[in-house]
């Protein structure tokens, strides 16, 4: 790479003198038209609607679960929780990046009360592992969601498998992702719990305890209460696999399948969540279905911009990556999962460049 220096904060190298100038002031004339547009102000009444709307819904379906008794039928109301806590997920996802309120602490409380009481996961592992995300998605070294582990999402974690059984499991890894994806509910929880009970710090940490302790706690005794002890444990298991289904394939177009960003390559903050994101299309009912997750350059470029802000501001952003040359990326949602299957079956047969194209060509200055 040409035209690059070394960042005073260590991160890597970034675009040097006028070039890192004028890729700073690309964002900076974004930001004010977005702002001259009115898109950063908050949408209470969207947010106060969603937040009373699922509140009545799990209690309704509580209701509707206690009535409805010792059957088999039950399955179908454990789907529907699994498709309501997704929905509850999201907005703490938004709460937590201060979208729906102005107040810091209103943010927080909701997020507390909607991540750790009504989904029963933890805020704490959550905030630590998305703030990272956020900061350089897709950066190897960086970006904690591409880190080596039961799938290799780039090259290096596909090259560091030396067993043979765990190297040809890797050829074959998009055929097992969404299967796998089945257990992500499980495994959401699971660390929320760890965190919040291990030695590391956390903000709050006896409010997030208290309220998950209170969430599953009280959601197995009311099951088996109900349930008897086989139709139960199905019910439980059929929630936890919707759940960590849908929030699968939510998140894993965002960026699966995206250039990756070798650790000592420098961007600058507009290129780096553009070009490292992408764009699913469809109407508004795919961004019901998605949480606004499927504005994912807007939201990578906007954090803290209230949902419906983002399909308002999409046709703005994409004509100033238009007229910079940095490519903005969208497809169906059917598309994106088909894309992120053959990515991530090519990176562990090894052939994916982890410095690819239009990500190389649009950095050089």
């Amino acid at each position: 790479m040409t035209g690059t220096s070394v960042d005073s904060s260590g991160e890597g190298k970034r675009p040097a003198g006028p070039a890192r100038q004028r890729h700073l002031s690309d964002f900076t004339a974004l930001t004010r038209q977005v702002q001259e547009a009115g898109y950063m102000r908050r949408n209470y009444g969207y947010y106060w609607a969603k937040l009373i709307g699922v509140t009545l819904m799990g209690l309704v379906l509580a209701l509707a679960f206690i009535l409805l008794g010792d059957t088999w039928w039950q399955m179908v109301t454990a789907v529907v929780l699994a498709l309501l806590m997704t929905q509850i997920a999201f907005l703490g996802h938004d709460a937590a990046h201060r979208q729906i309120f102005v107040s810091p602490k209103w943010n927080e409380w909701v997020s507390l009360i909607v991540v750790n009481l009504f989904a029963g996961m933890g805020l704490g592992w959550w905030n630590a592992k998305h703030s990272k995300h956020h900061a350089a998605p897709n950066k190897i070294g960086t970006d904690p969601d591409i880190a080596p582990g039961v799938l290799a999402f780039t090259p290096e974690a596909a090259e560091a498998r030396t067993n043979r059984v765990t190297r040809w499991l890797a050829t074959k890894q998009g055929y097992f992702f969404f299967p796998l994806l089945l257990l992500e509910g499980v495994n959401l929880h699971v660390q929320g719990i760890k965190r919040v009970l291990g030695k590391g710090r956390i903000k709050r940490r006896w409010v997030e305890l208290s309220f998950i302790a209170v969430r599953l706690v009280s959601y197995v005794v009311l099951v088996f209460l109900v349930l008897s002890p086989g139709k139960g444990a199905a019910f439980i298991g059929v929630q936890l696999a919707v759940f960590g289904l849908y929030m699968g394939i939510s998140f894993a177009p965002n960026h699966i399948g995206m250039p990756i960003a070798p650790r000592e390559a420098g961007i600058d903050f507009l290129r780096r969540q553009v070009l490292m994101s992408r764009n699913i299309t469809g109407g508004r009912w795919v961004d019901t279905f998605m949480g606004g997750l499927n504005f994912q350059v807007e939201h990578h470029l906007f954090p803290s911009m209230s949902r419906p802000n983002l399909r308002k501001v999409a046709p703005l952003v994409r004509q100033h990556c238009d007229q910079l040359g940095v490519k903005y990326t969208e497809t169906a949602f059917g598309q994106s999962l088909r894309d992120v299957t053959a990515y991530i079956n090519r990176v562990g047969r090894g052939g994916v460049d982890t410095w690819a194209c239009p990500l190389a060509s649009t950095h050089r200055v």
